[in-house]
């Protein structure tokens, strides 16, 4: 359990400071961000919505409770991840600019399959078990 605890400390550490850092750097529009927005293809102003919602995932999944808004941010940071992955595979960047995403892909998936119950949606809340999914008489 102690090794779970670290690793979910670790990896969220990892995740926060990773989406933090960019996010800001999307935001204040640092010049080899912008570079390589333009390079890939992005407008300027996708540099700050971008930003913008890193940071906000970032403060998702570092503060406790609100376990369906870290349902959200882990997901927003995976689509942000692989689709950094495929726009640099499709702007051919090589296999070291694609992997890096994934590899941050990793961690954040890591971070998400180690939280603790009580960061988690409950499987056993009224209205989604199994037995609600059918029809019901009125």
């Amino acid at each position: 359990m102690k090794a779970r605890t670290i690793g979910y400390a670790l990896t969220t550490a990892l995740s926060v400071a990773a989406f933090v850092g960019s996010g800001l750097a999307n935001l204040f529009h640092v010049e080899h961000i912008a570079h390589d927005m333009a390079h890939l293809g992005y407008p300027a102003y996708f540099m700050s919505i971008l930003g913008a919602w890193k940071i906000a995932g970032a403060v998702a999944i570092a503060v406790p409770r609100a376990a369906r808004l870290k349902e959200w941010a882990y997901a927003g940071m995976l689509f942000d991840l692989t689709g950094a992955a495929c726009s640099r595979a499709a702007a051919g960047d090589g296999a070291v600019a694609v992997i890096v995403p994934l590899f941050i892909a990793c961690i954040v998936t890591t971070s998400w399959a180690l939280r603790p119950d009580g960061r988690r949606l409950s499987a056993t809340k009224p209205g989604l078990g199994v037995q609600d999914a059918s029809p019901r008489a009125s």
